[in-house]
């Protein structure tokens, strides 16, 4: 699986885990009659937004990325090459703990909206913070004409990339 699209895949998921939880969150407030839990949400939401916005600054995408790209390994093409996992499966593998913390809020949220404020905004907060990464893999990609690709592995280790050669752009 390309890892722009795992990027990618990340921030939607996240800003959609996001929506999901506000809005449970908004409708287990009516219900109770609780316009407190909706303002302390509101500060929250603003909180998390500013610094998911200040974490996914442009310059801190980059440095961000430094580690995780330099460690990728190489891989030149030869005649039989061992054929990808599908991208469906690595985004499964590396994705699912997002989707099991969503539910989890999202349930409980349902009994306890407080839960889904806070799980809102941390969903936000993330979704934000790692809304350039995309775009500084792929001016990357672009830039020294290669792919990175990412291994299949445990979503609680940092994700292993393959460094394939692609097209150079001129």
């Amino acid at each position: 699986m390309p890892f722009a699209e795992l990027l990618r895949s990340t921030v939607f998921l996240s800003a959609g885990g996001a929506t999901a939880l506000a809005a449970i969150a908004v409708i287990g407030a009516q219900r109770d009659f609780n316009s407190t839990i909706l303002i302390v949400g509101a500060v929250w939401w603003i909180t998390a937004a500013w610094i998911g916005l200040s974490m996914g600054e442009s310059e801190k995408t980059g440095v961000s990325m430094r580690e995780v790209l330099a460690n990728s390994r190489s891989v030149t093409p030869t005649g039989k090459q061992a054929p990808l996992e599908e991208p469906g499966k690595i985004a499964w593998q590396r994705l699912w703990p997002i989707l099991a913390a969503v539910a989890t809020a999202g349930g409980l949220g349902i009994a306890f909206p407080e839960i889904a404020v806070v799980g809102s905004g941390f969903a936000l907060l993330v979704a934000l913070a790692w809304r350039n990464r995309e775009s500084a893999v792929l001016a990357i990609e672009q830039r020294d004409g290669v792919r990175f690709l990412v291994e299949p592995g445990s979503p609680f280790k940092p994700a292993k990339l393959v460094r394939t050669p692609g097209f150079r752009a001129f």
